[in-house]
């Protein structure tokens, strides 16, 4: 019977995978995790993170829903819940883009840059 040692473990290569995160950085660039499990703790964290997004656009879009039935509703409140509806759509997207049943390859350059220009925009409201 053969025992791995510490050693042998050291070289055995890893699939590291790299996930975009939530949120951003103060500069507005994106956060990456290089992991090789993602159930560590900063990884369920954004598993929260991600769920919190997708838990909001759905109350918004049933609330938004709510708005448009309504004839009387103002203009403002319309452009608001728009406004709204954007920035989490936004979210949901980057949470549908990381997410995936397999560990994704690491982002490209471009990906990257994309993601570091897609700031959030200020609402009206």
């Amino acid at each position: 019977m053969t025992h791995r040692t510490d050693e042998a473990a050291e070289r055995t290569p890893r699939q590291t995978a790299v996930r975009i995160l939530p949120w951003t950085t103060e500069d507005a660039k994106p956060c990456l995790l290089l992991t090789d499990a993602g159930s560590g703790r900063l990884s369920r964290l954004a598993d929260d993170v991600e769920s919190l997004h997708l838990a909001v656009a759905a109350d918004l879009l049933s609330h938004a829903q709510e708005l448009l039935d309504d004839p009387s509703t103002p203009e403002a409140e319309l452009r608001c819940a728009t406004a709204l509806l954007c920035e989490s759509l936004r979210d949901a997207l980057k949470v549908a883009a990381t997410r995936t049943s397999h560990s994704p390859p690491p982002p490209t350059n471009a990906q990257l840059r994309a993601c570091a220009h897609a700031e959030p925009r200020d609402t009206p409201c």
